[in-house]
């Protein structure tokens, strides 16, 4: 089987799997973070299993074992690029539904009626 993953920068991506049709900018930092936060879980997930307290354990070995997992792992990569795309496009939504949001409450707020605006006068008379 050919290596169907490409490096872009520190993040590697499978070439089989057609890119997305529009650009969105996602944060290299956002990636890493992620990526690093899984292994980070992983590692935990795996020092469990073999009955650590995880309390014992020095956060520096946890982090050191994060590196290591990252390294052996590439499939972290494509799996926190994968989640950080899935973040943007919610918060791209949540961003969304607030400016309809606030256009619906300027609406409302220029559409008062006239005759109520100053109840007390009468030019009637």
């Amino acid at each position: 089987m050919a290596d169907t993953f490409k490096h872009i920068g520190a993040v590697a991506i499978n070439a089989d799997k057609p890119l997305p049709e529009t650009f969105k900018h996602i944060s290299a930092h956002m990636v890493h973070v992620l990526a690093r936060l899984a292994a980070k879980r992983k590692v935990q997930e795996q020092l469990r299993a073999e009955g650590v307290r995880l309390t014992l354990v020095k956060p520096r070995e946890v982090q050191e074992r994060a590196t290591e997992y990252l390294a052996q792992h590439p499939e972290v990569w494509t799996q926190a690029l994968a989640r950080a795309h899935l973040i943007d496009e919610e918060e791209g939504q949540r961003k969304e539904r607030q400016r309809l949001r606030r256009e619906e409450l300027r609406q409302r707020r220029s559409v008062a009626p006239t005759d109520l605006a100053n109840p007390g006068t009468d030019n009637a008379g």
